[in-house]
């Protein structure tokens, strides 16, 4: 790669490299030789010209650099990028997640040595989202090499997000190899059966971070009343009712959602134990306060809340104000388990804003367990932004 082009980094701004973070934002770069294209893989150097990382160049991005190695004898191409996907998809084996019947995230992105680049897998099927410059430059070598090493029926892509916005990239989705998915897809939780619609549903079409916390959260649910906001495709319900609760009660905004969080109950022989309602979650908390209804365990599990450091105020207000309404709800005893997924809100933060929630409520709580995201979402220890999930049970004494 010796004729690759180069970037300068600003004297003193290659510290975050040296600790092997993996970002470089613009405001770092003194100048550019050369005139890499979008994606392009660029040699990174300091201000006395040292060797410091080879990454992916992205023009249009905040983030103007995402390092794929700090070797500088790693040549980046599809050999290497083959590999790096081989040392993830050995790791979720080693979690014994590769089951043809299960789920699992198999590429994490920076936690993965891939920038930008997502793999969930369903079964034997996989969706990609490709969110970077970077990643999207290598689509079809990642494709290419996903097919060999796994041999999946179908792989889908969902490049959706506005983070490909950010990165100057066109939304993107539809069949990349093999055969066009089923309209729904079932796989195994370890907790029932779950339904996933890849083409349509919400991001890659289910959230796979939560595995561990449903059981988590289950384990809590014998002989209650649960109540699950903001329920999509109801696998906290599932795992409540699986784990002995008498009933559950669905909120969400979306009725395709609850259409499937319907059609997995019924696969799980638990629909007659179901109230579904379609709503706002705050406006039905409220409605529920003020018709004195009562549950033994709650859950909330919103989607992001904050998107960037200009929404912290508004977004901690909202987690306050959903938080306060389902303390009130509360039968003595009660179980609360509350997350947030907005990185930009740290685990201490919430902590405090679930706690100024309890004050307001007039209640007296005590954390039982702090929960994170599941192990197929590791979190890299340079990159401690890959930590972005965070969650709560808490008991109401009274």
């Amino acid at each position: 790669m010796a004729d690759s082009a180069r970037v300068t980094l600003k004297a003193g701004r290659e510290k975050s490299l040296l600790r092997r973070h993996p970002w470089v934002f613009s405001g770092a770069v003194a100048k550019v030789d050369g005139n890499p294209a979008s994606g392009e893989t660029v040699r990174v150097v300091s201000a006395n010209s040292a060797f410091l990382a080879w990454a992916a160049f992205s023009p249009e991005s905040q983030i103007r650099l995402r390092a794929w190695s700090f070797d500088e004898s790693d040549d980046v191409g599809a050999h290497f990028i083959r590999g790096r996907l081989r040392r993830a998809i050995a790791l979720r084996e080693s979690l014994g997640l590769l089951d043809d019947e299960g789920a699992c995230r198999l590429v994490f992105s920076e936690s993965d040595r891939l920038p930008g680049l997502i793999v969930d897998r369903y079964g034997r099927h996989l969706v990609c989202q490709f969110l970077s410059a970077g990643s999207d430059r290598w689509r079809s070598d990642i494709v290419a090499a996903l097919g060999e090493l796994l041999g999946p029926d179908s792989i889908h892509e969902r490049s959706d997000p506005a983070a490909r916005k950010k990165e100057g990239l066109a939304t993107r989705q539809g069949r990349l190899a093999g055969v066009a998915p089923p309209a729904t897809v079932t796989f195994d939780t370890g907790a029932g059966q779950a339904l996933v619609d890849i083409a349509g549903g919400q991001k890659t079409g289910a959230y796979l971070d939560q595995r561990v916390n449903r059981a988590r959260v289950a384990a809590h649910a014998k002989g209650g009343e649960a109540l699950d906001a903001y329920s999509y495709s109801g696998a906290f319900s599932i795992a409540c009712l699986l784990g002995g609760a008498r009933q559950a009660t669905l909120i969400d905004s979306s009725a395709d959602a609850l259409e499937l969080a319907r059609q997995a109950t019924t696969l799980n022989g638990m629909d007659d134990r179901c109230e579904f309602l379609q709503g706002s979650v705050p406006e039905v908390l409220r409605q529920f306060r003020d018709a004195g209804r009562e549950f033994d365990l709650i859950v909330l599990d919103p989607p992001k809340f904050v998107h960037s450091e200009r929404q912290l105020k508004d977004g901690c207000r909202g987690y306050k104000d959903i938080n306060m309404m389902a303390v009130k709800l509360l039968r003595p005893g009660g179980i609360l388990a509350t997350f947030s997924c907005s990185g930009h809100v740290s685990a201490d933060l919430f902590q405090k804003v679930v706690a100024g929630a309890v004050l307001d409520a007039g209640r007296d709580m005590q954390i039982l367990e702090r929960l994170t995201q599941s192990p197929d979402h590791p979190v890299a220890v340079e990159f401690p932004e890959s930590e972005y999930l965070k969650g709560l049970i808490l008991r109401a004494d009274s």
